[in-house]
């Protein structure tokens, strides 16, 4: 009796006579060499691949709809790689160009990273200056609906196609909130967004902030010339550098940050099955940043390559890790084109910090945890200031625009202005121990 199924249709047979020879071409080597006598199908899933061929026939029969057989195979392709990880994909031509254009830092949509927990479709950060972050989206909401579709079922590159469209259309969201119980409903028009991933400014002479969004292609050099930049408008004597929020990117842009900081030392090494998949990065002897003192901003929307420059850091003992645990994804991913213009995103490595730390399902603990807020001074009725004189002179300089700014944003983010009150500690200490 053939172990096979016999009342199927012809592509459903097509579909046996291919997947057969494939198995058998697959096989690992010691299983080719055995003897003849062993029987091959004790060593394949000859039956997994007899009820693939079944359930294929009998939805071509049975379904309510009729589904023709390409779209049937690409489906099981996407499921084949969604149940791997939240991570690995099958991508579209649409999908696999809308992949390309974030890593080059332009893309038309909402500027969300979104990603799949216990099922679940979470952003993981809005992308600063979107319509996404001007509207008050954060991290940890759970998206329950795109344009009123649930998306319980869905995958998270149909999730991503949703979200992006052509600029000026309009794009309707629902998220629920931790802590919360009823859904909050966002309608956004979606923008090019044009991400520029390094920003920076000086918070008080001497002491710069460096904010870094994401990591792109440019992220390395532009965050050189920003550092270069602050020093020849004066020597720093401390520097933020800020991940929070930030969703991650390419890993070579990781390493590329963290050795403007290191002038020697492991950064990160990958592990995986493959050979071509365990890399290694290492600082080099340039580094523009010196021995600035440090401290880097993290929270939970602080993920993958962003995690890899927080855990190098920390492990190299450079600065201080201020603010809350990071997201915790410390998986690889290859981009892998394929034949036919599409693409295959899949988990090829996980990424180790210099001490062997795996970031993945864990984080970056911070050194010194500090939770957002708002920092709010008591003002007292007694308090008597110059200005507040009669008569009194005027300064001969007024404070710059630049610089009423940036007291501005150190008296809304109270983990930034720790940050610059820690950097001005250890310049104190640093002076007394000369």
């Amino acid at each position: 009796m053939t172990p096979f199924v016999t009342d199927v249709s012809a592509p459903a047979k097509r579909l046996l006579a291919t997947l057969l020879p494939l198995a058998l071409l697959s096989a690992p080597l010691p299983l080719l060499a055995q003897p003849a006598n062993q029987s091959v199908a004790d060593d394949l899933p000859l039956e997994e691949i007899q009820t693939f061929a079944e359930v294929f026939e009998r939805i071509k029969r049975g379904y309510v709809e009729e589904v023709d057989d390409r779209t049937l195979l690409r489906n099981a392709m996407r499921g084949m790689l969604s149940e791997l990880d939240p991570h690995s994909a099958y991508l579209d031509e649409e999908e696999y160009q809308s992949l390309r254009e974030t890593t080059q830092g332009e893309f038309g949509g909402i500027g969300i990273e979104v990603g799949m927990e216990n099922g679940q479709l979470v952003v993981v950060t809005p992308i600063d200056d979107t319509p996404a972050s001007r509207a008050g989206l954060l991290s940890r909401d759970v998206i329950i609906a795109i344009n009123g579709t649930p998306t319980e079922s869905m995958s998270l590159q149909e999730a991503v196609t949703m979200m992006r469209g052509e600029p000026g259309s309009e794009l309707r969201i629902s998220v629920l909130r931790t802590g919360e119980d009823t859904p909050r409903t966002f309608t956004l028009n979606r923008e090019v967004i044009r991400s520029e991933s390094v920003k920076h400014e000086l918070l008080e002479p001497g002491y710069g902030y460096l904010r870094i969004s994401q990591f792109q292609t440019r992220t390395t050099e532009q965050a050189r010339q920003a550092i270069e930049r602050m020093m020849r408008e004066q020597p720093l004597e401390g520097l933020i550098l800020d991940l929070r929020n930030n969703p991650g990117g390419i890993l070579q842009a990781a390493a590329g940050v963290a050795d403007l900081f290191l002038d020697d030392g492991l950064i990160v090494y990958t592990e995986g099955r493959l050979s071509d998949t365990e890399l290694s990065f290492s600082a080099s002897p340039d580094t523009p940043a010196g021995d600035i003192p440090l401290v880097v901003l993290i929270n939970s929307g602080s993920a993958s390559a962003a995690e890899i420059v927080a855990g190098a850091l920390q492990d190299q003992r450079r600065g201080v890790i201020m603010g809350t645990d990071s997201f915790g994804k410390g998986s690889v991913q290859q981009i892998m084109p394929l034949g036919n213009g599409e693409g295959l995103k899949l988990t090829t490595a996980l990424y180790y910090t210099p001490n062997g730390r795996s970031i993945q399902a864990q984080g970056i603990v911070p050194d010194v945890e500090v939770v957002r807020g708002r920092l709010e001074v008591a003002e007292s009725r007694l308090e008597l200031r110059e200005s507040d004189l009669g008569g009194h002179l005027d300064a001969q300089q007024p404070a710059t625009q630049a610089r009423m700014s940036a007291t501005e944003r150190l008296r809304d983010d109270y983990q930034m202005s720790e940050a610059l009150n820690l950097l001005k500690a250890l310049n104190v200490v640093d002076r007394r121990r000369r």
